[in-house]
């Protein structure tokens, strides 16, 4: 008998929803100080986590969620850059 595996489940930052880690973005502040989006979920750093949807990254941008997690400001550049991996651009 095989225990069913575990997903693991990841709070989005910006809705507060709980989705699949595979389902959202990985934001990173590294131990230098920049901030990159994290591919692989493996980067050293702090991380913080938004779903992948329109919504939560509007909301992360104006509300600067982003920016209090991580302890930095979050350059407008991720969010054009999380939008454009979502296939979609600022309006």
């Amino acid at each position: 008998m095989n225990k069913p595996k575990k997903i693991p489940l990841r709070k989005c930052v910006a809705t507060n929803e709980q989705y699949p880690k595979k389902e959202m973005f990985r934001i990173v502040r590294t131990p230098l100080g920049s901030v990159e989006i994290d591919e692989v979920g493996k980067m050293n750093g702090r991380g913080a986590y938004l779903s992948k949807t329109k919504k939560a990254i509007e909301i992360a941008k104006k509300k600067k969620i982003l920016d209090k997690h991580l302890e930095v400001a979050v350059p407008d550049e991720i969010y054009e850059r999380l939008l454009k991996m979502l296939g979609d651009s600022i309006d």
